[in-house]
């Protein structure tokens, strides 16, 4: 995959689209870009990402999903589809993975092996990402949600100022203050780069017994509130340890399909009716 013009338009005399308007053009056929994003790892981010795009879809909307982390691709492997390739269309375009009724991209496509390491600069992270935003033939989505590598560096970056008309971002975290101190830079990271923050996920939130349903706090702390309150962000849901979706995840299977009763599934539905990305919202 090659990158375009990374918008230093010295290298093209001037004659190039302005990149963020090019993902703007490339996405009209999308009414809401949500990006998923966490300044802490080890915080289930990819699994929130995932199961929210399950959580809209079940909720009857179309939507993609985008995996922009480009060293810790796990996308394919939670929706059942490691070993799959990107094509092209006869435009040229890039087509999308079908999977769980997901419209999927990641750069874990691209790799020959799961195992293979992604050893890229920032250039060559911008390019690829860039690409995945403009080239990619999402079609008519109600919906794009795009996983963000923890942290406030470059694919982060990339996506807030490439998606200039995102409905702007979910900000995961855990219970524990420890999270919180990297989860308040993501925060600050938005608010410096003019990006909305639509609410935070306090995921691991206590834990489901997979027996009766009941759900314990496990972990000290109540980061998700405090978050909240300090910054004046909605929580838009505390989501429990499920043992169920680590091991679906793990099989490459919907969990949230699987078990719409448990309350892990009624938290991430939750947090689908508190975004309001029904068509017209």
């Amino acid at each position: 995959m090659s990158s375009s013009c990374s918008g230093n338009c010295s290298s093209c005399g001037g004659t190039c689209e302005d990149p963020a308007r090019k993902v703007q053009n490339a996405l009209a056929g999308v009414e809401h870009k949500v990006v998923v994003m966490s300044g802490k790892g080890g915080v289930g981010k990819s699994t929130v990402a995932v199961n929210l795009a399950l959580a809209l879809a079940l909720d009857g909307m179309r939507v993609g999903l985008l995996d922009v982390d480009v060293h810790g691709p796990s996308v394919p492997k939670m929706l059942g589809v490691e070993g799959a390739s990107l094509t092209t269309n006869e435009a040229g375009r890039i087509q999308p993975v079908e999977a769980c009724g997901l419209k999927v991209v990641s750069v874990g496509f691209l790799l020959g092996s799961p195992d293979a390491p992604v050893i890229w600069r920032g250039p060559m992270k911008i390019g690829v990402i860039q690409q995945f935003l403009t080239d990619v033939d999402w079609g008519a989505l109600d919906v794009l949600v795009v996983d963000c590598p923890p942290g406030t560096g470059d694919e982060p970056l990339s996506v807030c100022q490439l998606l200039l008309d995102a409905d702007g971002a979910v900000i995961v975290t855990t219970p524990q203050r420890v999270a919180s101190l990297d989860v308040s830079k993501s925060i600050k990271f938005c608010e410096q780069v003019g990006f909305p923050v639509l609410g935070l996920v306090e995921n691991m939130a206590g834990f489901a017994c997979p027996h009766c349903g009941e759900v314990t706090r496990i972990f000290a702390g109540e980061a998700g509130r405090e978050l909240s309150e300090r910054y004046g962000v909605p929580l838009l849901g505390s989501i429990p340890i499920d043992p169920l979706v680590s091991a679906q995840g793990d099989a490459g299977l919907p969990f949230i399909r699987k078990d719409e009763q448990s309350p892990t599934t009624k938290a991430f539905l939750g947090i689908v009716e508190k975004l309001s990305l029904r068509s017209g919202n």
